[in-house]
């Protein structure tokens, strides 16, 4: 199939390399040696090797005259950057979700845009699984409890958590991390309740034992709630002050999604006066969060830095697969996973 049309005037990256001048792209992280080796092998990669993300100034200046940008989460892709960087034909995002490039912008100026589903799946819902586990067995708070002293004799009624065995676990998002995660309490003896914007799992996601249910039931039934939608306009603080009011007071919100998926402000509310008892986070609203936030400052709330996907099989086959989505679009191939596949048909 052919690829996107190009801007008028503008030569395909492709005849860079079958002149055997390599092609210019724009890493803003320094990837694992492997995936970057092969790369190297095709493109001539200007990145980023600084503190924190990639500053704006940086970025466009790589990106000048570069046929691709290798995005991670923490760098936001808008149309300011394409304008300044007419030359960009593919952005490849190393991440599921896209919440930080502006699709829209980047379909408008025929870019390309790349991610990588699939290989994060199971990583990630371990991490989910493990936040259910510490929150709902006070995990953090036992062990600040054994550092200040607090430890003094074998008690009855100390550190009470909640049991899963027997537990309903309810799904917001019935994609692919979320079916695993269904799959993960299934073993652990709990009732699965999932909710999803399209009412029921993509074709062969689904799983034995799930039952779809509305939004309020599933809020009200919970006994954890682990959240798994991709964000944008319509998923931006789904779970706010009035879903976190549905919820039981004994139970634990887990997200490893995005952030603003929930609205923070009220989830610190529910925690702080007790109208839900405790939350694993992995992601917030503004990342990375203030040491200062008095979400922070909580005992009932875990907060862990974006680690969904870090693990060393992990992050190598996302970077595998975002320099896949890279080199193809930069030599005029179909992307393995494209965001925009319409600019196909274009």
């Amino acid at each position: 199939m052919a690829g996107p049309r190009r801007a008028a005037g503008q030569p395909p990256a492709a005849a860079a390399e079958r002149s055997g001048e390599r092609a210019r792209v724009a890493v803003t992280r320094a990837l694992p040696d492997g995936p970057f080796r092969r790369l190297e092998g095709r493109a001539h990669a200007e990145v980023w090797r600084g503190e924190g993300p990639a500053p704006t100034a940086w970025l466009r200046e790589a990106c000048a005259g570069a046929a691709g940008l290798l995005a991670t989460p923490a760098d936001r892709v808008g149309d300011d950057l394409v304008v300044a960087c007419p030359t960009l034909r593919v952005v490849s995002n190393l991440a599921v979700g896209t919440d930080n490039v502006d699709v829209a912008a980047m379909t408008r100026r025929k870019v390309l845009v790349g991610n990588t589903p699939g290989v994060l799946t199971a990583a990630t819902a371990d991490l989910a699984f493990a936040l259910v586990l510490a929150a709902s067995r006070r995990l953090i708070e036992a062990r600040d409890a054994v550092l200040d002293g607090l430890w003094t004799a074998w008690d009855p009624a100390f550190m009470l958590g909640l049991e899963l065995a027997g537990a309903t676990m309810g799904i917001i998002g019935a994609g692919r991390i979320g079916m695993a995660v269904a799959r993960r309490a299934l073993a652990f003896d709990m009732r699965v309740l999932a909710w999803s914007r399209r009412g029921r799992p993509p074709a062969g996601v689904g799983v034995d034992g799930v039952e779809m249910v509305a939004m309020d039931r599933l809020l009200r039934e919970s006994d954890v709630v682990s959240i798994h939608v991709a964000l944008d306009a319509s998923s931006a603080h789904l779970v706010g002050a009035a879903e976190l009011a549905l919820m039981k007071p004994t139970a634990v919100l887990v997200n490893t999604a995005r952030g603003a998926v929930v609205d923070q402000e009220a989830l610190f509310e529910a925690l702080a006066s007790g109208r839900i008892a405790a939350a694993g986070l992995d992601v917030v609203e503004h990342e990375p969060i203030d040491p200062s936030d008095p979400l922070l400052r909580l005992p009932n709330c875990i907060v862990v830095p974006h680690i969904g996907s870090a693990t060393v099989a992990t992050r190598t086959a996302m970077a595998e697969l975002a320099v896949d989505n890279l080199l193809a679009g930069i030599t005029g191939e179909r992307l393995p996973s494209c965001v925009n596949p319409e600019l196909y048909d274009a």
